[in-house]
């Protein structure tokens, strides 16, 4: 059962750009790609930059079920600057798809003056035009040279373009869940990320 809508408060979309200029009381972000996209980690990682280096209040959940054999598989971020009274996304203000099928399921679901980040390699997102459209795989594995990490440049694309955590609080969470030997890689991911947030905002 769906409890009633929690409005999002102070919300300040630019249209057709989907970024930020105020920051939201209560932001909702739904993370979604294929099994093996690395999406459920993402969702835990921005949770944590949130709460634990961003002093701010999150909640996390994620959905495998036969997503894990290539379905389209979702994490779901709720962060406020306040109390979290109902825990689930009731409509996305930024909704990230990696791939077709994600998009497919959760495109949708995004709020009108929300934000909808696309693979553009991946996804075919003709029938949503105020998509932002980035080849976020290949730019992942141009950077590091492992598509893997297309979760983290994601990430950064997203927090560049809401400033829904800070972009210290991100560095450090990665950081944090990078496996050994693998942070300087993570930290090209995550400014690949950043870098191409800056692009679409200066355009």
């Amino acid at each position: 059962m769906t409890g009633p809508r929690v409005p999002s408060e102070n919300r300040d979309y630019p249209a057709g750009t989907g970024t930020t200029t105020k920051m939201a009381e209560r932001t909702e972000v739904r993370l979604a790609g294929e099994g093996g996209q690395g999406m459920i980690l993402a969702g835990i990682i921005l949770a944590e930059a949130a709460t634990i280096y961003g002093g701010q209040n999150a909640v996390q959940s994620q959905s495998y079920g036969p997503e894990a054999r290539g379905g389209a598989s979702k994490s779901e971020v709720i962060i406020s600057s306040g109390e979290i009274d109902h825990p689930e996304v009731l409509q996305p203000d930024v909704v990230v798809a990696l791939s077709q099928e994600a998009f497919r399921k959760f495109a949708s679901t995004v709020k009108p003056t929300g934000l909808l980040i696309v693979d553009a390699d991946k996804v075919d997102s003709s029938s949503a035009p105020k998509a932002i459209r980035l080849p976020i795989t290949k730019m992942a594995f141009e950077t590091t040279g492992r598509i893997i990490t297309a979760n983290t440049v994601a990430l950064g694309v997203l927090v560049g373009l809401t400033g829904v955590v800070s972009r210290q609080a991100l560095e450090k969470a990665i950081i944090a869940r990078a496996p050994r030997g693998t942070e300087e890689m993570n930290h090209k991911a995550l400014e690949a990320g950043f870098a191409a947030a800056e692009k679409v905002k200066k355009a």
